[in-house]
């Protein structure tokens, strides 16, 4: 049984497709089809049914996966023994991460990570929904939220506060809120589907419905129209930490609540192995939210 076919059969069954498996790989579609015919040879049964449109796991192939899964990060773990992590990582490391993280956060440790490490390429997706690791082939995402149970393995980097803010013009033309009352008497930007924000005052939490005439998919819609004079909005400390210091935002203090904080999680699919290119990313990243919270930001 080769070690390259098992490889794939666990790539084909998480993408759902062998085409998208051999792109993932960086082989042909004829090789792949060979690959996959090599192991149920080797095996003696079969383990997909495939049509042109279409793969799925036969009853064999259910029962092979998790055994092929544990076989390809443990030859991945053997060779990281073997050849050292002082070679750097390598590899494609397919990152998500939400829009506004991306470019602020992620974009600028780049240009080192790539330096420090030859070998590994980085694909960004940056995407405010959270995907399927396993069957978008995902290798790390990058989430600000209250994480819900699931399978997936989470560490949190670092807390992740969070500011009211408005512009100047704003404040000036419509007042400024000294409660979290006062808010459904001004215009806020939240995200889309959401209709209330959740503030803390000694230690309880509250959530207050929002009067909103205007909303976006993503938190870097909320941001430009606050920025333009639409209303108020609640935006990460470090998404505006630029704008406050310059003074195109104002931040807005009641004194009855303050935002509620929330955490800045890395996610991936397992904790049996952890390749060193989603190591070496996620302790960068770390450092550069550890950096982002001594300068204050």
């Amino acid at each position: 049984m080769n070690i390259d076919d098992v490889a794939l059969f666990s790539a084909a069954a998480g993408a759902g497709s062998l085409s998208e498996a051999a792109r993932r790989l960086g082989l042909t579609p004829m090789i792949a089809t060979r690959r996959l015919a090599s192991l149920e040879r080797a095996l003696g049964v079969r383990l997909m049914h495939r049509t042109t449109r279409s793969l799925s796991l036969t009853a064999e192939g259910e029962s092979f996966l998790p055994y092929a899964q544990a076989l390809v990060e443990t030859e991945q773990q053997a060779r990281a023994l073997l050849h050292g992590e002082d070679e750097g990582a390598a590899g494609l490391l397919r990152v998500s991460a939400p829009v506004a993280f991306a470019i602020k956060v992620i974009a600028p440790l780049i240009p080192s990570l790539l330096e420090s490490n030859p070998g590994l390429r980085i694909s960004l997706d940056m995407s405010d929904s959270m995907p399927d690791l396993v069957s978008s082939g995902t290798d790390l995402a990058i989430r600000i939220a209250r994480l819900k149970d699931s399978s997936l393995i989470a560490r949190k980097l670092a807390d992740n506060p969070r500011s009211l803010v408005a512009s100047p013009a704003y404040l000036e033309k419509h007042g400024t809120p000294h409660s979290a009352g006062e808010l459904a008497q001004h215009d806020c930007l939240p995200l889309y589907g959401v209709t209330h924000w959740t503030f803390l005052k000694a230690g309880v939490e509250s959530s207050w419905r929002l009067q909103s005439r205007f909303s976006s998919t993503s938190i870097e819609g909320c941001h430009a129209a606050c920025l333009a004079g639409a209303g108020i909005a609640l935006l990460s400390d470090w998404n505006v930490a630029d704008d406050l210091s310059s003074g195109r935002l104002a931040r807005v203090t009641l004194e009855d609540a303050e935002p509620e904080t929330l955490a800045i999680w890395a996610v991936y699919p397992t904790s049996r192995f952890v390749p060193p290119k989603v190591r070496v990313f996620i302790d960068a990243l770390a450092s550069a939210l550890k950096a982002i919270k001594g300068s204050g930001t």
